[in-house]
This record gives structure tokens, C-alpha cells and sequence, in this order.
């Protein structure tokens, strides 16, 4: 997990060195950034007409170009990344309809009037008569108005007769639901539109009026002063200094989008004589995008990034006043960016990779999903309400930095590219899965073909089936799961709660048994035997311990086959005539330590033996497989079960099929 973790934070960073890096060539290639200013002037008629339409201002009735290049300075300074965008949008929305086609009341009702933070337009088309707006005008309409997060659908009273009647929509109309008070949830109010002029420029300037009516606004010096002194419930508040009827559409939506979190305030200064108390305040120029915090005042759009746009407004003001939905979301993203590393980390065959991707994003999605309910209800303690404000302070004041508007910048601008953030995620990834092909040059199963790793993990999930307990702390070699630092969800797919195997007990008593005997020569007694095996054992051990064996790697010096007593090694030769291995089963392994309890056989203990060919006292392997640990303590292999022999080859109970 840390891995990934690490990877992630290094791709961010490379976005963020490559979108520096982009900047450097647009400022060689044409010699402005996109914070530069624009001075309106140098426009034409048609591009000023586009910023007003992204900003949200109507200008119908200006008919000259010096009317409308006003209205684009009254509303807020223009600079090169704002103007880049607002072309680009208007290109990219060219053709698209993104409009809702309402089947019932219910339909409906879930989501037009139990929306409590979004604005709806519907056009309702009563029963046999024609639509207010044509189909080409309503998809233009549509277009202008989902530029401001405003979402538009249609209602047929043919498919709802009995619901048209009771709202009285006897005639075809358009209906806008806007929410009715300034509290968070709260109830939605449906206004319907009885202007005589269907064109898109009175239909949206009539919304427009309605979502501004919704924002406090001032109009006399002594009433700001009045309200910007005021300590009130509400700390956070976003304040708009303009000489303008009223705000633009996006200022306007976003009020309502941040209901409950961030109080929006139109200040109307085209009236005012006395301009001392702005400089009071600091308000140096017009218009001004001033956000007031328990902290200060932070002047919108001298950063990089913050255009005055809906989108660029929007990601400011999520970052500064955040709610848990927008928290959780970003940890959503964090933690599936982080899931999808492990296609490039893992090795192997193709279908490994993506049996090991989906079983890692289950894991996380889940324990993402487990670990918010606790912080949900820690959140709604009523003593967590300090905590939860000083975490909101530390927020703010990382946020309103330089470095701050840099990442929101970098995120608006990989948002509306979102081929050149997967292209360098698949590019990182690739370097990744270079890197670890090199670090793991030496692993066998890195160049298993998906038959051979599809078999294997055929015969690991059975095994687990079989004896799910025994077997956690040892897995196969051939699957390589080893390799994969998470084991979570093997663990959740196998749990011992609900997967103890029903394995009777009776196979153990029909387990070979017979008493550990020493071979007795002239001259030496049983005691000098039972000396000799210990300081043979001793010397094994020893041994062992200087090459670093490992029991569940290699069986130990000790064991020895009968086929191969006459090895190299000089103490083979003297264990042979010191140990009576004639009363052995012939397919026993030949050995002289349990290792359940790590002690040596005795002369005349009882030992027993597993089909697998291990050896061990009788009293501590019949307490081991009493417990429930169906498997030998050596190599895994089910005692019950007897070990295969392939043909053509001399049977070997310590290999791992």
C-alpha cells in the first residue's frame, strides 16, 4: 500500500512539473501567460458576446460594441485562461444535449422537487398540444443554461395526465425550481414563466432575476458597514463589489450550490458618492471578488487559476469551505488512482494482473466505505463542533497560499483534458511496470503465460477450501501471491469464522505408530545411543543455522530418505548404525527431531508418521490435528489425504506440487 501511495504522490508531481512545464512553452510560443490581462478593447464583437455568456449577463438591447466591452469590465477583469476556456466551451457544447426526459410524478418529484441544492428548468408539454419552445430553441436554451450548473428536462402530460392536472398545466410552459429559503435543505419553490416572448434571451434573463433575488444585496454605504462588522452564525461570506444591476448568472448559482456554507453578498456601488468606507475595508477597485473569513479577506482572481468563471469559482470555494461530500469524493478518487498502480506493480501473466487489480479495488472501495461511517458519526457529536472548525481554519489558511491556487489551477486545467491525464497515468504506469520487470529480473513466474497461472490459482484456492486455517502462513510458490503485499482480501474471501473445514477426526487413528529404537553395538548402552543422536542433532542445527535453511523451504539436515542414506554427508554413515530405522515405515522420512516441539526422539517414545512422510511424537501431533489444523506442520499436505506419486519419478514428500 505505501508503494502505491508513493507512486501516486510521484505522479502528482510529475503533473505538476509538466503543467509548469506547458506554461514555459505557451509564454516562449507566444509570449503571455494565462494570467495575463486582457484588455477587452483589442476583442471582437463576437468574443465579448462569448465572455458574457459564460459569465452569465445578458446583454440583449446592446447593440454596440463599446456597450458590451463595458459590461464585460463592470463584471470583472479578463484574463488569457478565462478567454482560452470560454472559446474552447463554446466549441466543445456545440451539438451536445444533456436534457431529462421525466417519466411520472414520482420520476419527477425525486428529482425536480426533492432537490434541494440545484436549479431545474423543465419545459412541460401539456396533453395534444405543441411545445413553447421548438426543438431547436430548447436544445440552445439548453446549452446556455447547463453553462451554470443549471440542469433542464422535459415532462410529457401524455405519460402523466392525472399529475398535469393537478398542478394546473393545462397549457404548454416552462417551470423553474428554485430552492425557496437560505437554509441547507431546504424546501424547493416552482415558478412558471408568463412572459408573452419565447426567445432564449428573455426566458434566461427572467431566471436570472429570480436566482438573484436570492442573494442579499446592498445598496447604501451604511448598510455594508452594518453587515460587514456584524458577527453572525454564518463567518464565511463572499462578497461582490460591481456597478451592475444585478450579479452575473454564475454568481448567482453558485449562492445556491454553497447553501449553508458560504453566505454570497452583491454589493451595488454604481450610486455611491462617499467610497471611503470601501477603502476602509479594502476594496481598491472595481469589481471586486472579496471573500471575508474569521481570518481576513482574501481578494479573489490575483492568483493563478481564479478566473471569473463558474468552474474556476466553484473549485476555489470547495477548497476553502469544503463539506464531508466533497472530502469523500476526493479520498475516492485518492484511493482508486492508488487501486489501479497495482496493474503495473504486479508481474506476471495478463490475467494475474487484472485478478489482482479487481480483488485490491474491492479491498480499498470497502475499507474506504467502512472507515467513513465511524468519522460520519463522529462528525455528528455535538462536542466535535470546535474540532470541526479548527480543522476548517487550518483549511482556509492552506488554501488562500500560493501553492494552493497552483494545484486548483492544475486541476481545472487536467479537468478539461482529460485525454492527457489518462495518457500520463498509462504512461506512468508503464515506467512503473519497466522498473519492476528490472527489479524482478530474477523471479521465475514473472514469465508464467496465463494457463499456468490460472492452473495454480485453481490448485491455491482449493487448498485454501480444504484446510483454509493452516495454510494462511504459507503460500504456494508457483502463484507468486507472496510478491503482493496485501493480503486483505485473501483473508476476507478465506476467514476462519465462517470456513472451518468439517474434517472428522477418525483418519488418526489410523496414522502409523510405532517406538523410536537404537540400534545397539558392542560396547555401547542406551544411553550412550540417546547421547550420540543429541550431539548429531546439535551438529544439524548448527549447520542449518549457518546456511540459513528455512523448515517450510527445505527439509532439515536431519531428515534423510533411506533410498539416499549413502549421501556425502560424514555423520549420514553414523546415524545409519546408530538408529534402528528397520521398525520405520518404509516411505517415512528418516529423522531424529520433532519439530512441533522442537525436541529430539527418545530411545522408545512413541512416534508418528504422516502420509506426507513426516515424522513427529505421537503426543504432539495428535494435539496439533485435534485443534482443527488439518495439515502437517511441515509441508502443509492434509493428513487425511494420501500423497500422489507421478510417474516416473521417485516420490518426494517435501516438494510442492
Amino acid at each position: 500500500m505505501w508503494l502505491k501511495l508513493f507512486f501516486l504522490l510521484l505522479y502528482f508531481l510529475v503533473l505538476f512539473v509538466l503543467a509548469r512545464f506547458f506554461e514555459a512553452v505557451v509564454w516562449y510560443e507566444t509570449g503571455i501567460f494565462a494570467t495575463q490581462l486582457v484588455d477587452p478593447v483589442t476583442l471582437s464583437f463576437k468574443k465579448l458576446k462569448t465572455i458574457l455568456e459564460c459569465r452569465g449577463l445578458g446583454y440583449s438591447g446592446l447593440a454596440e460594441k463599446r456597450d458590451v466591452r463595458e459590461l464585460v469590465e463592470n463584471s470583472g477583469d479578463l484574463m488569457q485562461g478565462e478567454l482560452y476556456s470560454a472559446l474552447k466551451n463554446e466549441k466543445d457544447q456545440t451539438g451536445t444535449d444533456s436534457s431529462t426526459t421525466f417519466s411520472g410524478e414520482m420520476h419527477f418529484y425525486e428529482l425536480v422537487e426533492d432537490t434541494k441544492d440545484g436549479i431545474w428548468l423543465v419545459q412541460v408539454i401539456a396533453q395534444d398540444r405543441n411545445p413553447l419552445l421548438s426543438k431547436a430553441n430548447w436544445g440552445k436554451m439548453v446549452q446556455k443554461v447547463s453553462q451554470f450548473g443549471i440542469r433542464t428536462g422535459t415532462f410529457n402530460c401524455s405519460s402523466d395526465s392525472r399529475y398535469c392536472h393537478k398542478r394546473g398545466w393545462v397549457k404548454s410552459t416552462l417551470i423553474m425550481s428554485v430552492p425557496q429559503t437560505n437554509a441547507s435543505k431546504g424546501k424547493v419553490m416552482l415558478k412558471e414563466y408568463n412572459g408573452r416572448r419565447i426567445e432564449t434571451e428573455h426566458i434566461f434573463k427572467w431566471m436570472t432575476a429570480h436566482v438573484a433575488s436570492r442573494i442579499k444585496t446592498i445598496r447604501f454605504s451604511q448598510q455594508l458597514m452594518e453587515d460587514w462588522y456584524q458577527k453572525e452564525k454564518q463567518p464565511v461570506k463572499m462578497f461582490l463589489f460591481a456597478k451592475l444591476l444585478q450579479p452575473p448568472a454564475f454568481f448567482s448559482t453558485l449562492s445556491i450550490k454553497f447553501t449553508g456554507r458560504i453566505e454570497f453578498i452583491f454589493v451595488d456601488v454604481r450610486n455611491w458618492d462617499n467610497t471611503s468606507c470601501l477603502e476602509e475595508i479594502g476594496v481598491q477597485h472595481m469589481p471586486s471578488y472579496i471573500l471575508k473569513t474569521p481570518e481576513g479577506i482574501y481578494r479573489y482572481g490575483n492568483s493563478t487559476g481564479e478566473f471569473i468563471s463558474l468552474h474556476a469559482m466553484d473549485t476555489f470555494l470547495r477548497s476553502v469551505q469544503p463539506e464531508v461530500n466533497d472530502l469523500f469524493v476526493l479520498s475516492l478518487v485518492m484511493v482508486n488512482l492508488m487501486a489501479w498502480m497495482d496493474l503495473f506493480i504486479t508481474q506476471g501473466a495478463t490475467i494475474k494482473r487484472f485478478v489482482v487489480l479487481i480483488s485490491t479495488l474491492g479491498t480499498y472501495n470497502s475499507l474506504l466505505i467502512i472507515s467513513w461511517l465511524p468519522i460520519l458519526g463522529f462528525l455528528q457529536l455535538p462536542y466535535i463542533e470546535n474540532f470541526y472548525e479548527y480543522s476548517l481554519k487550518l483549511l482556509r489558511y492552506a488554501d488562500t497560499t500560493t501553492i494552493a491556487s497552483w494545484v486548483r489551477a492544475d486541476w481545472t486545467f487536467y479537468s478539461s483534458h482529460p485525454a492527457l491525464f489518462l495518457s500520463t497515468y498509462l504512461a506512468h504506469g508503464l515506467l512503473i511496470d519497466y522498473f519492476e520487470k528490472k527489479r524482478r529480473c530474477g523471479d521465475e513466474d514473472q514469465n508464467a503465460n496465463n494457463l499456468e497461472w490460472l492452473s495454480s490459482l485453481w490448485d491455491w484456492y482449493t487448498s485454501y477450501l480444504v484446510h483454509p486455517i493452516a495454510s494462511f502462513q504459507n503460500f504456494p510458490n508457483e502463484s507468486d501471491w507472496d510478491d503482493d503485499p496485501n493480503f486483505l482480501l485473501e483473508r476476507l474471501a478465506f476467514p476462519d469464522l465462517w470456513l472451518h473445514p468439517l474434517v472428522p477426526i477418525d483418519y488418526i487413528k489410523n496414522l502409523p505408530t510405532w517406538r523410536f529404537k537404537c540400534v545397539h553395538t558392542e560396547g555401547t548402552s542406551p544411553e550412550d545411543c540417546d547421547h550420540n543422536l543429541q550431539s548429531k542433532t546439535m551438529h544439524n542445527l548448527s549447520c542449518d543455522q549457518d546456511d540459513h535453511h528455512c523448515g517450510t523451504e527445505s527439509p532439515p539436515r536431519s531428515c534423510r530418505r533411506s533410498e539416499g542414506s549413502k549421501s556425502e554427508e560424514p555423520w549420514s554413515a553414523a546415524e545409519e548404525q546408530d538408529t534402528d530405522w528397520s521398525q520405520w515405515p518404509c516411505d517415512m522420512l528418516h529423522c531424529t527431531e520433532c519439530v512441533v516441539c522442537l525436541e529430539n526422539f527418545e530411545i522408545n517414545c512413541l512416534v508418528m508418521g504422516l502420509p506426507c512422510g513426516h515424522v513427529f511424537h505421537q503426543q504432539c501431533i495428535v494435539v496439533w490435528l485435534a485443534g482443527g489444523r488439518h495439515c502437517c506442520p511441515v509441508c502443509r499436505w492434509p493428513p487425511y489425504k494420501k500423497r500422489p506419486v507421478r510417474p516416473g519419478h521417485v516420490a518426494d514428500p517435501l516438494e510442492h506440487d
